[in-house]
């Protein structure tokens, strides 16, 4: 893959070997001031990526490039221009946030603190609460507002909505598309695609350690259709399918757009997601 030096984030042919996993050549770029959604069951690598593009991990093979520039040789100049929020983030429970960010602040030489009390405001934050005070979704907020406030424009999440209830995941749905709209680029790991289908720009699909797919959102869905079948799945629809999920009178059938324009309906990210994983079972 070619790489683009204002990219965002570009990635290529990265892999990482565990026993019982790979990560198998992963490439993609990132658009500035977009959402890309990065689906995938529990399991698929997802988290693996985003660990190794970091740098938490040592890929087995690969290159990430932040901008055009390697993590490896700038990564003071990187960091101060990305932030990584993720569900299972935790902090000293009982130090009140302020003393949180006062620490934090002290690893970066741009911090903002106007734009850090602007973000806590406007997140409904009070500092002088501990962790242990807060909810899930606030202390997303919160990772979010310090990510921020040292100029990340850069930000990836890992499964950040993982584990909170409908109202709070949809506030921070509204958050992401503030941020896009503000040019920040936002790449977002989830098995909850519901959420994507309000904010996304662009999905790519993980499956098994590999892209199985990487569209634009728009033409994700609309590149399939469900079929309904009452009873047994006939052959000529068997061998079409894209995935076969049994329902309580009979089964959904996934299918390509073109071998089935008007035979059933366009799916939900969820109904691809759950139909491919069936891919080669039927």
């Amino acid at each position: 893959m070619p790489f683009k030096n204002d990219a965002p984030l570009s990635v290529a042919g990265l892999c990482k070997d565990y026993p019982g996993f790979q990560l198998k050549n992963v490439s993609f770029q990132l658009e500035k001031g977009t959402v890309t959604g990065f689906i995938g069951r529990n399991g698929a690598g997802k988290t693996t990526t985003l660990n190794a593009i970091l740098g938490f991990v040592k890929p087995s093979a690969g290159e990430v490039l932040f901008s055009g520039l390697p993590l490896s040789d700038h990564a003071g100049q990187i960091k101060q221009r990305i932030g990584f929020v993720s569900a299972g983030m935790s902090y000293y429970t009982q130090k009140k946030l302020k003393t949180i960010t006062r620490v934090a602040a002290s690893f970066y030489p741009q911090w903002d603190g106007a734009a850090y009390r602007r973000r806590m405001a406007e997140f409904g934050l009070d500092e002088n609460k501990t962790p242990a005070s807060l909810s899930n979704g606030m202390k997303i907020k919160y990772a979010l507002a310090l990510a921020l406030s040292h100029g990340a424009d850069l930000l990836l999440l890992d499964e950040p909505t993982s584990g909170l209830d409908p109202v709070s995941r949809e506030e921070l749905i509204e958050i992401f598309l503030s941020l896009r709209n503000e040019g920040k680029t936002v790449l977002f790991s989830t098995h909850i695609t519901s959420d994507l289908e309000k904010c996304a720009d662009r999905i790519i699909f993980l499956r098994r350690g590999q892209i199985s797919q990487d569209q634009p959102y728009r033409d994700f869905a609309a590149a399939y259709r469900l079929v309904t079948v009452e009873g047994k799945v006939p052959d000529e629809l068997k061998r079409i399918a894209l995935g076969i999920c049994p329902v309580r009178d009979g089964a959904t059938v996934l299918i390509h757009r073109e071998n089935g324009e008007a035979a059933g309906r366009v799916p939900t990210l969820d109904e691809v997601m759950i139909h491919l994983e069936k891919e080669g079972e039927a």
